[in-house]
């Protein structure tokens, strides 16, 4: 019964998953497109890329500027530090 009350003692935490139903439902309603990836790996991309777009929407960043700004980066940035690049912690550079 105690993980079930976890909401209780953090108030930021929801008693539904209905925000993250939300934001299946442009998945769910291509399901029958998705079909069509061309392979297993094209899928497991596909899904890579639609986890960006949403944790980005989450973090109030515009999805297509962090991936031009990340695609663009990428190859120079130091491996060790790609977790910099994710979307909750990613910062535009500085122009």
């Amino acid at each position: 019964m105690k993980c079930l009350t976890p909401y209780l003692e953090n108030g930021f935490l929801e008693l539904d998953n209905n925000t993250s139903e939300r934001a299946m439902m442009p998945i769910a309603l291509g399901r029958k497109d998705y079909l069509f990836a061309g392979s297993d790996r094209g899928g497991k991309i596909a899904a890579t890329f639609y986890s960006l777009i949403e944790t980005c929407k989450l973090n109030n960043i515009n999805p297509q500027e962090y991936l031009a700004d990340v695609l663009n980066r990428i190859a120079e940035h130091p491996v060790k530090q790609v977790n910099q690049l994710l979307p909750y912690n990613w910062k535009p550079l500085e122009t």
